[in-house]
C-alpha cells in the first residue's frame, strides 16, 4: 500500500498584514499568489464564503497554480449559514461549476457550519445525499452537538470527511470517515493571533502521518492569520510532518 500525502498551507492568502513580512516587499498584492505557490503545496480559498468569484478568478487560480498544487473551496454561507443546509439556495449549484474550472488543482470541497446551527441529523443527511460524489468533500461543525456516532456513520456512508479542528470551541476530533483527512488551526489563546508551539502542534503531525501511512491524503490549514502567524507555523508544520508533507512544485503558470 502507498502512503498517502498532507497537503499544508493556509487558510487564504490576501492579508495586509502579510505584504513585506510573509510576502517581498517587491512584490504587489495582484502577484503575491504567485509568490504564495512557490512556499506551500495548497490553499483554502476563503473568498467563496462571501460571495461566489467569477469565473476569470477561477480560470486565473488554474493558470496560476504549479503542479501537484491543490485548492480546497470554501462552499457559500449561503447554504451553510443562512440556508442551513435546506435545499433552494442558488449559490450551492453556482460555486460546484466554477470550482470545476479548477481542474486537476481542484481539492476539497469545504462546508463550514456556524457554532449556533446544533445537530439535525435530518438535514445533513439530505445535504449529503444531493452532494455530487465527483468531488471530495469536507463539513466542518462548530456545534459540539454534531458530535455523535450517527452523524460519523452517516459521513461515512456518502464518503464524506469530518473536518478536525484546533479550537478551545472544540475538542479534537481525529476519526477519519473517508479516504481523506482535513485539518483546520483556528487558533487556541487568542484565536487568530494565537502562535501554535511544537507541543501543540506534534498531536496533530502524529495524526497526519499516521493517517499517510494507512495510505490516506491529508490537507492541513491555518487559519491564525494575525501577522504572521499562519504561514509560519504551516512551514514548521510541514518539517514536523515531514517524509509525507506534499512538496510544493516550481511555479509555471498554465496556458
Amino acid at each position: 500500500m502507498s502512503s498517502g500525502k498532507v497537503y499544508i498551507g493556509t487558510s487564504g492568502w490576501s492579508y495586509k498584514s502579510w505584504a513585506a513580512s510573509f510576502y517581498p516587499k517587491e512584490i504587489p498584492a495582484k502577484r503575491q499568489l504567485e509568490y504564495y505557490v512557490t512556499q506551500f503545496p495548497t490553499v483554502e480559498i476563503n473568498a467563496s464564503f462571501y460571495r461566489l468569484p467569477q469565473e476569470s478568478s477561477f480560470k486565473t487560480w488554474q493558470d496560476t497554480a504549479p503542479a501537484n498544487f491543490l485548492y480546497a473551496v470554501k462552499g457559500s454561507r449561503a447554504v451553510t449559514h443562512l440556508k442551513r443546509l435546506k435545499p433552494g439556495a442558488k449559490s450551492f449549484p453556482l460555486i460546484l461549476e466554477r470550482a470545476q474550472l479548477l481542474g486537476q488543482c481542484l481539492g476539497p470541497l469545504l462546508w463550514q457550519l456556524p457554532p449556533s446551527f446544533p445537530v439535525n441529523v435530518e438535514r445533513l443527511k439530505h445535504f449529503l445525499q444531493a452532494l455530487p460524489r465527483r468531488f471530495a468533500h469536507a463539513i466542518e461543525f462548530r456545534h459540539p452537538s454534531w458530535l455523535e456516532p450517527q452523524v460519523d456513520e452517516l459521513l461515512k456512508h456518502y464518503r464524506v470527511a469530518k473536518v478536525s479542528i484546533s479550537s478551545l470551541a472544540m475538542p479534537m476530533q481525529l476519526e477519519a470517515t473517508t479516504n481523506f483527512v482535513y485539518v483546520r488551526f483556528h487558533g487556541l489563546s487568542g484565536g487568530p493571533a494565537h502562535d501554535y508551539s511544537d507541543q501543540e502542534l506534534e498531536p496533530w503531525a502524529e495524526h497526519l502521518r499516521r493517517c499517510a501511512r494507512q495510505g490516506l491524503n491529508g490537507f492541513a490549514y491555518f487559519n491564525n492569520d494575525v501577522n504572521t502567524r499562519a504561514p509560519d507555523n504551516a512551514r514548521r508544520f510541514i518539517q514536523m510532518v515531514g517524509k509525507y508533507a506534499q512538496k510544493t512544485g516550481v511555479h509555471q503558470a498554465r496556458r
